[in-house]
């Protein structure tokens, strides 16, 4: 289940007394739990059935005595654990003498309250007993972090329901500086969307403007430059990241051409070049098949494995291996190799 589809799920009351949302993309499990203790009960109903726990602060027979409560005057109570990673979850090894309450209740939870544990920045550990209750008296949902090449998807799905648009360009410029840190880049568009119109289209002027990266002077541009051979742009933008190395890491640029190359060979590979097929196989817009086709001409498929290969080799050499050159250097020496 996506996100997306457990978020539809609750907005219908399609409820479970248990959820865990776990896993290693925060996101996700933020955006599920504010829309749980938010959502779905009233303002009024939320003063007396709605109690939120904080992992570790939180003492475990306090969030079960909370959740065998029942509701007053609400069809549910809402238990929220906020940073369950924290929690003291006890024991899968009792007996007896020696019954984990959690595990016990998680067994036999009440219909009338819905428990949340928000458990973030890792997996939980899917051979407990804790987890296998969850997962049979309720829903598991784990959050994985987004490949990079879903991240421009991620952005216009956002910018969408915030009634706007965003140009594909500018969604790519975003995806190529902020990784896949998808609540970094949820809080950049927020800031963003505060001074672009509702309904305007966000254009790589916009995001020049309000989140600081340079329309002209990219990794985004520099791979146009370098697919249409373009030796001057490619100078100019190299130049620029040499003197603004702090907003433009070699590190960054290393593997922004990395991930841009190995799909260019991608492209050699494939048997079906439509663009429909393209942009499926290489997780791209389709606005961008005409630049890989560029790119495929430009480099054939031994000079594509070439600058694969110097790729390696510079990463190499900005950790010291066989060369003491600064970054700025060896920045300019392996994009006058990628070209000639």
């Amino acid at each position: 289940m996506t996100a997306n589809e457990l978020l539809k799920d609750l907005k219908n009351r399609k409820l479970k007394p248990l959820y865990l949302l776990h896993g290693e993309e925060p996101y996700f499990i933020d955006e599920i739990g504010d829309y749980i203790e938010h959502e779905l009960l009233s303002e009024a109903e939320r003063g007396f059935n709605q109690t939120v726990f904080y992992g570790k602060d939180t003492d475990p027979m306090a969030v079960i005595n909370a959740a065998k409560r029942y509701p007053m005057m609400a069809d549910y109570q809402i238990v929220l654990v906020k940073e369950a990673q924290d929690m003291k979850w006890g024991s899968d090894d009792e007996n007896k003498k020696h019954i984990n309450p959690v595990l016990a209740y998680l067994e036999n939870p009440l219909k009338s309250t819905i428990l949340v544990f928000c458990y973030k920045y890792g997996k939980f550990d899917k051979r407990k007993k804790t987890y296998k209750a969850i997962e049979k008296n309720g829903l598991v949902f784990e959050s994985s972090p987004l490949y990079d090449s879903k991240v421009p998807a991620f952005v216009e799905q956002f910018v969408a329901a915030k009634n706007y648009k965003i140009q594909p360009q500018a969604s790519a410029l975003l995806s190529e500086y902020l990784g896949n840190d998808l609540s970094k880049i949820a809080n950049e568009l927020e800031k963003l969307m505060l001074n672009v119109a509702a309904g305007q289209e966000i254009t790589t002027q916009d995001i020049q403007d309000n989140i600081g990266i340079s329309k002209e002077y990219n990794v985004f541009e520099l791979q146009t430059a370098l697919s249409r051979k373009d030796v001057l742009k490619a100078n100019r933008i190299i130049n620029y990241f040499e003197a603004n190395q702090k907003a433009n890491p070699f590190v960054l640029v290393l593997g922004n051409l990395n991930y841009y190359f190995i799909k260019v060979l991608k492209f050699h590979y494939l048997p079906d070049k439509s663009p429909q097929n393209v942009a499926k196989t290489l997780g791209v817009s389709p606005y961008f098949v005409k630049d890989f086709e560029q790119a495929s001409r430009t480099f054939n498929f031994n000079k594509t494995m070439q600058v694969i290969s110097l790729l390696r080799d510079y990463d190499l050499k900005s950790k010291g291996v066989n060369s003491t050159a600064d970054n700025g250097e060896l920045m300019k020496e392996l994009i006058f190799k990628i070209l000639h």
